[in-house]
């Protein structure tokens, strides 16, 4: 009986199909009129009559069904449905990176394509990331959190709760490894649904069901691996959080242990894309990683796509320490083993107070040094791409839309 379930009494759709197939009928008897007793304008007016009837009981069974299926979007749901189908049409990108710089990235282009995939780093030893990591033995889920909530369609009520961050209670300045605090809801959620999967990347695909994020978000690698740098003067420092702290230049980045596999879906989407972008990011501790892991590099240099770097604002204390536009492009290029086609700088000036707070902190302004950028092959972007807030970070709204026009201007 459950296949007849929608002609149950009280349902109230018999009304409109009854009234679909009684347009149906007009509508041949009309034929029957025209063409067999050669009544024209009589069976003209019944054809008339059934297309009204027909189109009235349509438009009532639909609406039915729009305010039954989806009662919580508020008339909008044909709008969603229509947006998400023809964001599925549009250009395929993958962003390469992780950190706050991919999730604004992400935040902003998802309002122009839904084929956007977010190839993310997993190397992170801080926080709550990494205490999930050294007591679960999972990968750490931080930067996958920050691009799914980026990415995500739901009510911004399901976004503030994956961010969610749990505090201390009380003046106690000890706090036990297996307590709350410091962790937040999205982590554990990743956490909790990697042990009930059994995978870390099913745990991420549940997570991104419950956001109905657009596009998708994938661990650039599945295998757990050290992130390690040699420092210029011959010192080597193990561990992403250890690498923010040194105050030496670094000379080289690799992975402990070298030989770390990629995640296929990775290496698949990258050899589907119309469109590569690399970074915003830590050049060290967010972008560089993903290029380290055997294949990936190799399935970007193989690709036709167009390559984009975006470069960052700001100089990073204890990682970029001094280096110019430039100086950033030549470092990903260096581990990338190739030229990007475009990078992408900003050239629109920070706020003076906000400047000098960051001076404090030993970070400074990225100096676009276009007489250097020139000599390279790589094409350069100028725009303005501050965001307006307490951090001088990318707005996502002007680097969508600086990412876009140059796609669209390169079709």
């Amino acid at each position: 009986m459950k296949k007849f379930f929608w002609l149950y009494p009280g349902i109230r759709i018999k009304r409109w199909i009854i009234l679909i197939f009684f347009g149906a009928l007009i509508f041949g008897f009309g034929f029957y009129l025209i063409f067999i007793r050669g009544f024209f304008l009589l069976g003209i007016g019944f054809i008339v009559l059934a297309g009204i009837t027909v189109i009235y009981g349509v438009y009532f069974l639909l609406k039915y069904f729009i305010r039954v299926v989806a009662p919580y979007e508020n008339r909008k749901s044909v709008e969603v449905a229509f947006k998400d189908y023809y964001l599925k049409k549009k250009t395929r990108i993958v962003a390469i990176g992780g950190g706050t710089g991919l999730s604004s990235l992400l935040n902003g282009i998802k309002e122009y394509t839904g084929n956007v995939s977010a190839v993310v780093t997993v190397m992170d030893d801080g926080g709550s990331s990494g205490r999930l990591r050294r007591e679960f033995n999972i990968l750490p889920p931080g930067d996958i959190r920050n691009c799914l909530v980026a990415l995500a369609k739901k009510q911004p009520l399901m976004q503030r709760l994956f961010q969610y961050r749990f505090k201390e209670k009380g003046d106690s300045a000890s706090i036990k490894d297996e307590n709350l605090t410091g962790h937040t809801f999205g982590n554990l959620f990743i956490t909790a649904m990697t042990n009930i999967t059994g995978s870390f990347q099913q745990g991420v695909s549940e997570a991104s069901k419950v956001l109905a994020i657009a596009g998708k978000v994938i661990p650039s690698t599945l295998e757990n691996a050290v992130l390690c740098v040699e420092l210029q003067d011959g010192n080597i420092v193990e561990g992403e959080t250890n690498i923010s702290k040194s105050s030496t230049p670094i000379k080289n980045v690799f992975l402990k242990p070298s030989d770390i596999q990629p995640n296929p879906e990775s290496i698949e989407e990258i050899s589907r894309a119309e469109v590569i972008i690399l970074g915003p990011g830590s050049l060290y501790t967010s972008i560089i990683p993903n290029l380290l892991i055997r294949g990936i590099k190799e399935e970007i240099n193989k690709s036709s796509a167009l390559k984009i770097y975006v470069c960052n604002i700001m100089t990073q204390p204890g990682e970029t320490d001094g280096y110019s536009a430039s100086k950033h492009l030549n470092e990903v290029e260096r581990y990338l083993g190739s030229n990007v086609d475009y990078i992408i700088v900003n050239v629109e000036s920070i706020p003076e107070p906000l400047l000098e707070r960051y001076r404090q902190q030993n970070a400074f302004s990225v100096v676009v040094d276009e007489e250097n950028l020139l000599r390279t092959n790589v094409k350069i972007v100028k725009a303005e791409l501050v965001s307006k807030s307490d951090y001088a970070r990318h707005n996502p709204v002007k680097l969508a839309q600086t990412i876009m026009n140059l796609i669209g201007n390169k079709k």
